[in-house]
């Protein structure tokens, strides 16, 4: 627990700055209360309001995985929690403080070992910054294909954490696809690397259990991953569809011919007016953004493919120009003055499911909204953005301009919309998330999602962190 005495908290930073320097374990008030939220609406709602947001005693900024060896055994021994944080830019409240304890800061940590350039694998720190990695490998002809709309303020381990997905996911794969090896410094302070190659048959693999584990298992500290060659070339098209019906079977049926588009997005007619004509399209109704890539004959066959499938389903081709000034233009939906922000209650209530459930869904959760909660005036958008041979996500979203004024009505209503959506997901075969993560949010649902699955993930996690100190109160694990 958080100690909460003079002398305590004198002591606890003498042991943290012995490991990882004075400088290097911050106490201004300031930096506690920015390091005590991440993207999460409620906190910012709740700061807003005047209400009280639990900071850390600390910010400890380590640079190898030694130090945060060290920090973890010291935290371990007193029993303090550690909320480890990379680039901040997580919608859940994966890296807020409810409980106190110290906020790990891996930023120090951006070191790149190499960059094999035979095999197309990185080996490097989790703390580098996504947009200065990429500018990096794209000087070397490379890049690694996350792409997600948060890279400028993310963090290669950030990516891991969450199981975070890119724009470009249904040709190269979301950032668990691309993980070859970790490595891991668990909560006792024991450092473990996973094997060296994802793909064996040398016993149960231990990678993916910390990819996705928020934290809550230990502290990724190295990573190995894949890249991708650039490629030599990239076709765009938009088509516009009578309805998201039509879309959602051309999509389907591009995938399930085994076609790998690098970006298939399918937006509804909300999503098309506060995404796509918010950033300059001359589109309307349902549109779907195609890009093909790799050698020039090949884009372009595929594109070819796909052109002939969409246009069996009733789309019309809106142009090659649409298709690349999305490309263009693929961030400016997520940041000011497009990005929504507090005062507006907003929630991005993403699944995945297959191909039979996900128009039914689709038509479920927006009936929800606009019936359960007429009296909020809510807006409803959605878009379907990484698709699988199987099936695909849908990227919705909640709109309420006016909500209470009450912290804790705010709160309430936050809660309760959440959790309607989540259940309908979860009734159309969904999951809770597809790849903002679960952290503080969605926590309290998991075990509606899978009570033996997440009996089995506690009991993990107790034989793991046995003083229960990792990220405590995420993913719904008992504190």
């Amino acid at each position: 627990m958080r100690p909460h005495t003079g002398y305590q908290l004198a002591n606890l930073r003498s042991y943290l700055e012995d490991i990882v320097g004075v400088d290097h374990v911050i106490g201004e008030e300031e930096a506690r209360s920015r390091a005590a939220v991440d993207q999460y609406w409620l906190t910012h709602m709740w700061q807003a309001r005047g209400e009280d947001v639990p900071s850390p005693a600390f910010i400890v900024r380590p640079a190898s995985t030694a130090e945060v060896a060290g920090v973890m055994r010291v935290c371990h021994t007193y029993r303090i929690p550690v909320v480890p944080r990379g680039g901040g830019s997580g919608t859940q409240g994966g890296a807020s403080t409810p409980y106190g304890g110290i906020v790990l800061d891996l930023g120090r940590m951006d070191r790149i070992y190499e960059i094999d350039e035979t095999s197309l694998v990185l080996d490097a720190q989790p703390g580098i910054n996504g947009r200065v990695l990429e500018n990096l490998l794209n000087e070397r002809g490379l890049m690694l294909a996350h792409y997600p709309s948060s890279v400028d303020i993310s963090s290669l381990g950030g990516y891991l954490a969450a199981r975070g997905s890119g724009v470009m996911s249904t040709k190269y794969g979301k950032a668990e696809d691309m993980v070859l090896s970790v490595e891991v410094v668990l909560p006792t302070g024991e450092v473990l690397d996973t094997l060296a190659h994802p793909n064996h048959a040398a016993g149960p693999g231990l990678l993916q259990l910390f990819v996705g584990s928020e934290g809550t298992l230990g502290v990724i500290t190295r990573v190995r991953i894949r890249l991708d060659p650039i490629p030599a070339s990239r076709r765009f098209q938009m088509v516009t569809f009578p309805g998201v019906a039509e879309g959602l079977e051309a999509g389907r049926r591009v995938m399930t011919r085994r076609l790998r588009p690098a970006v298939m997005r399918l937006y509804d007619e909300g999503a098309t007016v506060k995404s796509l004509q918010s950033t300059g399209h001359r589109v309307s109704g349902v549109n779907l953004v195609v890009m093909t890539d790799g050698e020039e004959d090949l884009a372009g066959a595929e594109m070819a493919h796909i052109e002939r499938i969409v246009t069996e389903c009733g789309g019309q081709l809106a142009g090659e120009a649409e298709g690349a000034h999305w490309w263009e233009h693929r961030y400016d939906f997520y940041k000011p003055p497009l990005q929504p922000g507090y005062p507006q209650l907003y929630g991005t209530v993403e699944t995945v499911t297959d191909y039979r459930s996900i128009l039914p869904l689709y038509e479920a959760k927006k009936a929800l909204l606009h019936e359960k909660y007429a009296a909020w005036s809510p807006q409803y958008t959605a878009h379907f953005s990484h698709w699988y041979p199987w099936g695909t996500m849908i990227y919705d979203r909640f709109y309420i301009d006016s909500p209470p004024e009450s912290a804790e009505e705010a709160l309430r209503l936050h809660n309760q919309v959440w959790a309607d959506c989540s259940r309908v997901n979860l009734r159309h075969g969904g999951v809770l998330n597809e790849h903002h993560g679960i952290g503080l949010k969605l926590g309290w649902l998991m075990s509606e999602q899978s009570p033996t699955g997440h009996r089995l993930v506690q009991q993990i996690k107790d034989t793991l962190d046995p003083a229960r100190i990792m990220n405590p109160g995420k993913l719904g694990l008992a504190l």
